[in-house]
């Protein structure tokens, strides 16, 4: 199993914390019912990836309880005290007495993509903070803050892979290790919105008890290994498609869509270098 991805940076209270928070994959995603909240009960695997943005916190002085937001790379697209950084900054602040701290938020990991950029900002500003002004906060009090941010928040405070169910805020280990393999994300220009994806979903059961991911090979993946929301999604967005079926068509062993969309991730036995064939869209390799 891989390690935790836990990467932080300390020099010292005068300077900046510097973190780099990841983006992950979903391997597998079954929508199996929706709840009378409105919401959806789901079955998943979060695996997290390295792909990062960067995110520095530096205490000041000033009114305490105060969090100035800055951000560069992607544009953001909602004001700064909507940002998932910043309102988990003032969930802490409400029960702790936080310095004030100027936050600064370079964004690498696209938007809309469904690889829990968003979430995992979030989840690293509540570790962050915790660490800079020693709190004492247990991992499961911090997941437990986090879960109040997003569905996908808690996992990024642990970073390893897991099995996710419920709203996807329950999770257990799962053992699995991509490390043998290459991997490629690419992501469409055009992106998805959650309610959106959820429009034409249609709850089943699970048709893989993904717990067991680890025991099946990954050339054994495909048409096993499914994510739900292809099927609403692809016709709203047919670059998904045409982007998976490149993807095959190059050598991957397996090609899915990540959470809601639109981004699709490949693992390939080798290196490869697939830039060239995405023109306009975003694209990763580890």
């Amino acid at each position: 199993m891989p390690k935790r991805v836990c990467r932080f940076l300390f020099l010292n209270f005068n300077f900046p914390l510097v973190l780099f928070p990841n983006a992950k994959i979903n391997i597998g995603l079954f929508v199996t019912e929706k709840r009378p909240d409105g919401f959806h009960n789901l079955e998943t695997v979060f695996y997290p990836i390295d792909l990062h943005d960067i995110l520095e916190i530096h205490a000041v002085g000033g009114s305490r309880g105060h969090c100035s937001f800055a951000a560069t790379g992607i544009a953001i697209d909602c004001a700064p005290e909507k940002n998932l950084v910043t309102r988990a900054y003032h969930l802490l602040a409400e029960e702790h007495d936080l310095p004030a701290v100027d936050v600064h938020l370079h964004k690498v990991i696209p938007y809309g993509a469904g690889s829990g950029g968003g979430s995992a900002d979030a989840a690293f500003m509540l570790v962050g903070l915790n660490r800079l002004f020693s709190l004492g906060l247990s991992e499961g009090q911090l997941m437990a803050y986090a879960a109040q941010l997003g569905s996908d928040c808690a996992f990024f405070v642990q970073n390893r892979p897991v099995f996710a169910f419920g709203k996807g805020e329950l999770m257990e280990p799962v053992d699995l290790s991509l490390s043998a393999y290459s991997m490629v994300l690419v992501k469409p220009d055009r992106g998805v919105s959650t309610p959106e994806a959820y429009r034409g979903i249609e709850p089943r059961p699970a048709a893989f008890d993904l717990r067991e991911i680890g025991k099946l090979p990954v050339s054994a993946w495909e048409g096993v290994v499914a994510n739900d929301f292809e099927a609403s999604v692809i016709p709203r967005v047919p670059e998904i498609g045409e982007v998976k079926d490149k993807l095959r068509s190059l050598g991957a062993l397996y090609v899915a869509m990540t959470g809601s969309g639109s981004a699709v991730y490949a693992l390939f036995k080798n290196p490869v270098d697939v830039g060239e064939y995405f023109p306009g869209c975003f694209v990763w390799n580890n």
